[in-house]
């Protein structure tokens, strides 16, 4: 789940106290809100990813920082065995509510990605939509996704640019609340350099697609207020501001909405630029 305070780039590594300490505030972030409104919109990136997996019936399938459950409902939908995790039971207290409203076999558990209580080889395929890109230790995370999957077994990942819509949203909310040091950006997973740098040392094939998905609102500022008011990180950002500095990154992400709009006629159409990411186990 993202952090609020997690855009740029650096190298100095934070000891385990810090990680965990990042770790508990981005918990806060993402039981504040609720990210169900705005992740349910996203439901088609979980299905395009289950196809690029092509998911077979059947197959044991595991979805890490599964949020509300889009990638965890598409496999389900293609009659996988599907466990779902997440380190905000809130959030996986939604997906269960879809899962049992389309009436689809799903177990949900609350894990930590970088610690998943599950043994080695456990998964036919692994999956993570725009979740496990924002763990704090990167490392750690990869290390685990490529450990519970299977030999010969696929990991598939959607996860945002730094240059795409989302991306610079973070950016734009760290030149407000300045990222923590030594945090590294999530927006690194959406690099292909950063994924040979994660994935590489397990001697995994790495398959690297751009794709978008396009956020539809009635207007920037409708986007902006359902953010506001649902989207945990951004919550919290404008919270820790005092009157000035709302106002301030209130118009810097109505100017950042504007510059993506293509729609033409006041409503928001605004593409977001995602990887869509194949690993296979070797």
């Amino acid at each position: 789940m993202p952090t609020i305070a997690a855009i740029h780039s650096v190298t100095d590594p934070f000891d385990p106290a810090d990680l965990e300490t990042a770790k508990a505030r981005q918990q806060a972030a993402w039981s504040s809100g609720d990210y169900a409104v705005i992740g349910t919109s996203l439901q088609i990136v979980g299905e395009a990813l289950c196809e690029a997996l092509d998911l077979r019936s059947g197959q044991k399938v595991l979805d890490v920082a599964a949020g509300n459950g889009n990638a965890s409902l598409a496999a389900a939908r293609r009659w996988c065995d599907v466990v779902a995790t997440d380190y905000v039971p809130a959030l996986l207290e939604r997906a269960r509510e879809r899962a049992l409203a389309e009436r689809l076999a799903i177990v949900f558990r609350e894990a930590d990605a970088e610690a998943l209580p599950f043994p080695a080889a456990s998964f036919d395929a692994v999956l993570s939509t725009f979740g496990v890109m924002f763990t704090p230790n990167q490392e750690k995370a990869a290390a685990e996704l490529v450990r519970v999957c299977r030999p010969g077994g696929r990991i598939g990942l959607a996860n945002w640019t730094p240059a795409g819509f989302i991306g610079q949203l973070f950016r734009t909310i760290g030149r407000h609340v300045p990222p923590a040091p030594g945090l590294k950006s999530p927006a690194l997973w959406g690099t292909p350099e950063r994924l040979a740098e994660l994935f590489g040392p397990h001697g995994v094939e790495i398959r690297v697609t751009p794709r978008h998905f396009t956020f539809r609102y009635r207007s920037p500022e409708h986007w902006l207020g359902v953010f506001r008011t649902w989207y945990g990180p951004v919550l919290k950002t404008f919270a820790a501001l005092p009157p000035a500095g709302r106002r301030a990154l209130q118009q810097e992400l109505l100017d950042l909405a504007h510059r993506f709009n293509r729609s033409g006629d006041g409503s928001m159409v605004v593409p977001a630029e995602y990887l869509e990411v194949v690993i296979t186990r070797n």
